[in-house]
């Protein structure tokens, strides 16, 4: 689903009602890790995500019912397995990632960021909120996503929050919230446009995404200290979530639409489809969105050569068929 603010009018339209004190702008940092650096971080992130893991299984139990989805969760898994492998190394070893860029000074705020090639102007930036049960959300699983748009010459920042039980749902939200004020306050530093900024959340980063939107339109209506504002959001972009609303957008006068992809899963769109490679549906409207008003881009688009396939088909297919989502 993807959601477009209406144009403001009038005096002070596009304007914060009372902007509290900006964040210190983040140096834009060189990069010199060293190999022995990577790896630690590469250990420190294992460990983060095991630990996520065995959460997983601590909140599902030991029932039959579980125990089948477990296993279904793991053939998934290795049946997709090349494909991971190949992003893992693009997320711990490419110098178009920044890592782990702090936002606020609660655990887990952090954000990544992935950058094109080449930034010889501002270019659009995605805030993406991650998906995870709510429970095993984390940046990292954006990686896919952050590593295929920057291909496309737009940035990508995937903001880390709060699980569930380290915090609740008003938590998550807060830190989303506050990903998503950093990135409009700072993304100028790492070459992107604060005036071309889309948000966008895949399955409980799509609740919690909707969330901050709504929670900020009503601080804006309410005279509230913000840091940024929601009419800074191109558009929004709900991907397996977020769709119960749409009627009642447009009855507002917002612009609004819900597209369905029939016979997919819950994970098709977001891993399944870009291992695939070559092109497909969703990201090509995500990006036509994104570069509605830039006819260069749109030229470079035309053009751009299909994505390199990850996985083999049959894999894919399997992983379709067997897929506990």
């Amino acid at each position: 689903m993807t959601w477009s603010p209406p144009e403001s009018s009038g005096a002070g339209a596009g304007t914060l009602h009372t902007r509290g004190q900006k964040p210190p702008a983040t140096p834009r940092p060189s990069r010199q890790a060293s190999l022995r650096e990577d790896f630690g971080h590469a250990a420190a992130e294992t460990y983060l995500v095991t630990g996520l893991a065995i959460k997983l299984l601590r909140y599902l139990g030991i029932g039959y019912r579980w125990m089948t989805r477990l296993a279904a969760l793991a053939c998934y898994a290795m049946l997709l397995m090349p494909g991971f492998l190949q992003v893992a190394y693009y997320y711990f070893f490419s110098s178009q990632v920044r890592r782990s860029i702090v936002y606020g000074d609660q655990p887990r705020n952090r954000l990544d960021l992935y950058l094109p090639t080449k930034i010889n102007e501002p270019k659009p930036v995605v805030a993406f909120v991650t998906g995870g049960a709510w429970i095993i959300g984390y940046k990292a699983w954006g990686s896919l996503l952050g590593q295929q748009l920057a291909e496309r010459d737009i940035i990508v920042a995937c903001i880390d929050y709060r699980n569930f039980p380290q915090g609740t749902i008003s938590d998550m939200v807060k830190d989303a919230s506050q990903g998503i004020a950093f990135i409009c306050n700072n993304i100028a530093e790492y070459g992107g446009d604060p005036d071309r900024i889309y948000l966008m959340g895949q399955s409980a980063g799509a609740h919690i995404s909707t969330c901050v939107l709504l929670e900020q339109a009503i601080k804006e209506s309410l005279g509230e200290s913000i840091f940024w504002s929601v009419s800074q959001i191109k558009a929004y972009f709900g991907l397996s979530g977020g769709k119960s609303f749409v009627d009642t957008l447009q009855s507002m006068g917002a612009e609004a639409k819900l597209i369905l992809f029939e016979e997919k899963t819950h994970t098709d769109l977001f891993l399944q489809d870009p291992l695939r490679g070559g092109k497909d549906e969703l990201f090509e409207n995500i990006v036509s969105v994104i570069h509605a008003n830039d006819e260069e881009a749109q030229a470079k688009d035309a053009v751009a050569p299909p994505r390199r396939r990850l996985v083999p088909e049959l894999l894919l297919r399997l992983a379709h068929d067997i897929s506990p989502f």
